[in-house]
């Protein structure tokens, strides 16, 4: 009978714990709408901060990259099958695991609203949609041209900020997020959160209103600007970055907002979000969170688990099992 009680304690202990746990799960969407070789930058823009997440633990399958041109198999690409993002050439920031959800006309307005808002169709594979709940952490990064209160698409189309206010209003609406981390790389970038009015937003924009964004630095071989410089300070802030990391987003956006360094004036708005700046953890956002929540167990000797003071379980404690199994893949016929 003590047992039973104390297996009753721990299940009902377990539940407050996942009942206050409003983020489990971070998401990502990352996108860049413009095409054509001297928008090279903005493909490198966009796969440098997904290479940069990824290393920070989020998988692919949380990640959706919209890219509106195909610059690796560009004819005037020198070099096939890679994107720099410095002309020292490092980094190919295309690599060899890149997983491109929507790329050339399908990167869209419209694809982007119904990927927020998650109106897709049934035969939508579900690698391209966004699966998230009430308790995911969603980044969402936008590169291209825009203008004063929008941001075009492949030089054919637009979204408005009234249209991104109201798919991010329907996605509060249907419980897809806990909170949203936006960020914008535009000419006039701070217009595209303007008109936002949900709740936990957190929006940043590398250019004020009038104001242009401008490139980092050109690549001779390439004859094109390979990245804009408020994307280039904040990868060189991600690569301090690791996943267990106690940077804070205050951390993150004093260093990537000096005049100096990005030409234009970074801005932030800070009103729809509800947590001080200086205790959001820049991981909440940029890198993976594994949140495990016991409801149920068969074996007696889960009982005597001890907790420490912050709720985690002594891996000593844990009954051991047979060791791991390895799995390889089967050969293909």
């Amino acid at each position: 009978m003590r047992g039973f009680w104390l297996q009753c304690i721990l299940f009902l202990y377990y539940l407050v714990i996942s009942s206050n746990a409003k983020h489990t799960n971070n998401w990502a969407i990352i996108a860049c709408t413009s095409r054509y070789w001297f928008n090279y930058r903005h493909i490198a823009n966009a796969l440098s901060i997904y290479r940069s997440i990824k290393k920070l633990g989020i998988p692919d399958s949380h990640i959706i990259l919209m890219l509106g041109d195909e610059m690796p198999c560009n004819p005037r690409n020198p070099r096939p099958a890679t994107v720099f993002n410095n002309a020292n050439k490092n980094i190919n920031v295309y690599g060899e695991d890149v997983e491109v959800d929507y790329k050339g006309y399908e990167v869209t307005a419209e694809n982007l609203v119904r990927v927020l808002t998650g109106r897709l169709n049934d035969n939508v594979p579900t690698s391209k949609k966004l699966l998230s709940d009430e308790t995911s952490n969603i980044l969402v990064y936008l590169t291209g041209h825009g203008g004063e209160g929008f941001l075009k698409f492949q030089e054919a189309e637009e979204i408005t900020n009234i249209e991104l206010a109201d798919a991010f209003e329907q996605m509060f609406q249907k419980g897809r997020y806990n909170e949203i981390l936006l960020l914008t790389d535009t000419c006039q970038a701070a217009s595209l959160y303007q008109k936002i009015y949900s709740p936990n937003v957190l929006a940043a924009a590398s250019s004020k209103v009038g104001e242009d964004s401008l490139s980092h630095h050109d690549d001779p071989s390439l004859g094109v600007p390979v990245i804009d410089r408020w994307t280039y300070y904040i990868l060189q802030f991600l690569e301090t970055v690791k996943p267990d990391s106690k940077k804070t987003l205050q951390e993150f956006f004093d260093e990537t907002s000096k005049y100096h360094l990005v030409r234009s004036q970074p801005t932030t708005r800070l009103d729809l979000f509800k947590r001080p700046l200086k205790e959001t953890l820049i991981t909440d956002f940029f890198g993976s969170i594994h949140s495990v929540v016991v409801t149920q167990t068969s074996n007696s000797n889960f009982l005597s688990l001890d907790l420490d003071k912050n709720n985690k379980i002594d891996d000593e404690t844990i009954p051991k099992t047979s060791e791991n199994m390895k799995f390889n893949y089967v050969s293909q016929v």
